[in-house]
């Protein structure tokens, strides 16, 4: 089956890596099609989409049937309407999911894809009850990953502050923000 992890991966962290590498296991995915967002809908970016591009490939380099490529639309829907990812998995985390409905064209992304939303130990299963509820669940896996605390935005302040970031992104991730002069 087909995996599509989509997002702006400005910068990808290790919250990133782990989705991924449980949903490659979990579900046997070959391959795991990483989308980096040119422009998204939904959030500006700082990072032009080729160094973003550069970090994502660091990030999941060493994920075997991974791939990372470029994605021109700037919505999930209008990437899919094409056909050439019909009937793939669409890995989300449980937050982006509690959002799903406010999506452009929600129901018709899960015409084309089955979702598969990544939770970890702690996070409130009440949150995910009304999305749920309103989708129904015939389209929607749930799986578990384990906790793993961080963001981008806080990647991007800690290197603006001049802290360290090892323990927060991959360290080819870290290499190429600092060789790129990245979030300063």
């Amino acid at each position: 089956m087909t995996g599509l992890f989509g997002g702006a991966f400005d910068p990808p962290h290790n919250g990133h890596v782990e989705l991924a590498r449980a949903a490659l296991h979990r579900f046997k995915l070959d391959p795991l099609i990483v989308l980096v967002v040119a422009a998204p809908g939904h959030k500006p970016v700082e990072t032009d989409v080729e160094a973003r591009l550069e970090l994502a490939r660091a990030a999941f380099a060493d994920l075997a049937e991974t791939e990372v490529r470029r994605e021109d639309h700037a919505f999930t829907i209008d990437s899919l309407r094409d056909g050439a990812y019909d009937d793939s998995l669409f890995l989300v985390g449980a937050d982006e999911f509690t959002d799903f409905l406010s999506w452009k064209e929600p129901r018709e992304v899960l015409e084309h894809v089955r979702l598969a939303v990544a939770t970890r130990p702690g996070f409130p299963r009440e949150r995910l009850e009304p999305v749920l509820a309103e989708l129904g669940p015939d389209r929607v896996d749930l799986f578990e990953i384990g906790a793993v605390p961080v963001s981008s935005t806080q990647v991007r302040n800690r290197v603006r502050n001049g802290q360290p970031i090892d323990e927060l992104v991959p360290a080819a991730v870290a290499a190429a923000i600092d060789r790129l002069g990245l979030y300063r």
